[in-house]
């Protein structure tokens, strides 16, 4: 009997799925197979008893009502728990494991975060309650605004934008009306190929035409190429810092420095903040607008669409076009909320809103509590410990997977790793399917678009040491089968609810049946 690596799988094993039986119900042990709710529904059922309706429509309303039943599914109140129950557990989670995701910091959620938010005081506000009933709810605005400022070395910050692309918009609007304030109409806002794809798409909604700045060999911007392109037309450059290779721009203020030289503005996307909060303040890089995902870098529920925040910083120079409402630090040096009715008296030059209200009330109190439950010094040792953990990944790995930018010095807050080196036919797909079978979620793959068969591995500050020994373990077990060419790993996953899909005809051609009756 061969021993087990790491990963737990054997040599002799060869496809995962050899052996293995399939059972009657279509569950295998506690992992429960589950059809879609449509195929569980009975004609007929329901979960409540309703009298059947013994008197005539409503005048003039006949016409709206169905000429044939609804088609929704009929399950009893047992039968629907147990359905979204068995869907949960094939749900992965941040309680289950690590979220490799390395082009979003996946942390885990302190419950003390979870506890202020559900406060009432809090958790009860309404958008439309009078200013005067809510002041506690602005005073932690007001706080957390605060410290934004103070971590990033800025001058002001909007916080109603909702998430980080929608921070990217508020920030480049600021740029554009800077713009039009001066008379000017520059068109152009240049973007390396190291930044995150939001960037260009938010440039080129709000009307900008979109260049790409290349990266050097060593996976950062070429300076030379983009000093080179700056000019009259040229309204500002989009940089993301820490970069989506996972290095630091070590260029950063020579950049901006020669971009401010050129009349444009510079824009730091600051989704990967976690890597230098503490560290580095963005204002003294020469960064003139950055949003900031609360639910990255402080720690706050992120995925499923939300719920998130972006609040934006804003230097001196851009401060008095950002949307209302609106924090600045005052001549006298106080941090002062400015959402008064007079609000647009004292900041006229705003564009205008982002939001009709303040933003997410509950992000807000979260990312609070987690920043004052660390403090200065906690925060600075929250980035150190994502750096760290990061190279540990990086390194733990060398020789079993192809790191392109491993000798441009120590990664920040991710690991690049590309599918280089791989057995004929064998691709970061199959790393990342094989993934799922050792239990953990992929990393990001195929990005960025500057390293072929790129796979991005984020492990955050939160993950222990025994943690990522796991992680790597199965990692280097998915890298050397990979060499090998093993083809079990060519169908990976064998263990998940579902096999592998064509992802590609999938996406392009998706097949939407309606399994209901029809319904007028």
């Amino acid at each position: 009997m061969s021993a087990v690596n790491a990963a737990g799988w054997r040599p002799e094993m060869g496809s995962a799925a050899a052996g293995s039986a399939e059972t009657t119900s279509g569950d295998k042990a506690l992992m429960l197979e589950e059809a879609l709710i449509f195929e569980l529904r009975e004609p007929g059922t329901c979960g409540v008893d309703i009298d059947a309706a013994d008197r005539g429509p409503v005048a003039g309303l006949a016409r709206f009502l169905r000429k044939a039943p609804a088609a929704l599914p009929g399950l009893s109140e047992p039968e629907t728990v147990r359905h979204y129950t068995r869907l949960s557990r094939q749900n992965y989670a941040i309680d289950l494991g690590p979220f490799p995701l390395g082009s979003c910091t996946m942390k885990h959620n302190p419950r003390l975060n979870e506890k202020v938010a559900r406060m009432p005081g809090f958790a009860d506000v309404h958008p439309l309650a009078p200013q005067q009933s809510a002041r506690g709810a602005l005073e932690v605005i007001n706080q957390l605004a605060f410290w934004l400022i103070e971590l990033t070395g800025m001058h002001g910050v909007a916080m109603s934008p909702k998430a980080g692309a929608h921070g990217e918009l508020c920030g480049v609007l600021c740029i554009k009306a800077a713009l039009e304030a001066r008379g000017e109409n520059r068109t152009v806002m240049l973007v390396p190929e190291s930044a995150h794809g939001t960037n260009p798409a938010t440039a080129a909604f709000a009307g900008f035409s979109i260049e790409s700045i290349p990266a050097t060999a060593d996976g950062r911007v070429d300076l030379a190429a983009l000093t080179a392109r700056l000019g009259p037309d040229v309204a500002g450059v989009m940089i993301t810092n820490p970069n989506t290779c996972g290095l630091f721009e070590r260029e950063m203020k020579t950049i901006s420095d020669a971009v401010h030289a050129a009349g444009g503005y510079v824009y730091c996307d600051g989704a990967n903040f976690n890597a230098i909060v503490g560290k580095v303040r963005p204002g003294d890089l020469g960064i003139d607008a950055m949003h900031i995902n609360l639910h990255k870098t402080f720690s706050t529920p992120h995925g499923g669409g939300g719920p998130g925040s972006g609040p934006v910083v804003l230097s001196k120079a851009l401060s008095p076009f950002g949307p209302l409402p609106y924090t600045a630090r005052m001549p006298d040096g106080t941090v002062r909320l400015i959402e008064e009715e007079d609000g647009a008296a004292e900041h006229p030059q705003s564009f205008g809103r982002m939001a009709a209200f303040h933003g997410q009330m509950g992000m807000f109190t979260r990312a609070l509590a987690y920043i004052l439950s660390h403090g200065a010094d906690g925060l600075a040792r929250v980035a150190e410990d994502a750096v760290l953990n990061a190279n540990y990944v990086l390194r733990s790995l060398e020789g079993e997977l192809e790191a392109p930018f491993a000798g441009s010095g120590p990664c920040m807050h991710e690991a690049l790793f590309s599918d280089a080196g791989l057995a004929e036919g064998f691709t970061t797909l199959d790393i990342a399917k094989g993934l799922i079978d050792e239990g953990f979620h992929p990393m990001t793959v195929y990005f960025p678009l500057v390293v072929h068969g790129a796979m991005l591995v984020e492990p955050t500050e939160t993950e222990s040491k025994a943690g990522l020994d796991r992680f790597i373990g199965s990692l280097r077990s998915l890298a050397r089968r990979a060499k090998q060419g093993d083809e079990g790993l060519k169908s990976a996953p064998h263990f998940a609810p579902r096999r592998r899909l064509d992802e590609t005809q999938a996406a392009r051609k998706p097949v939407l049946v309606w399994k209901g009756d029809a319904a007028a």
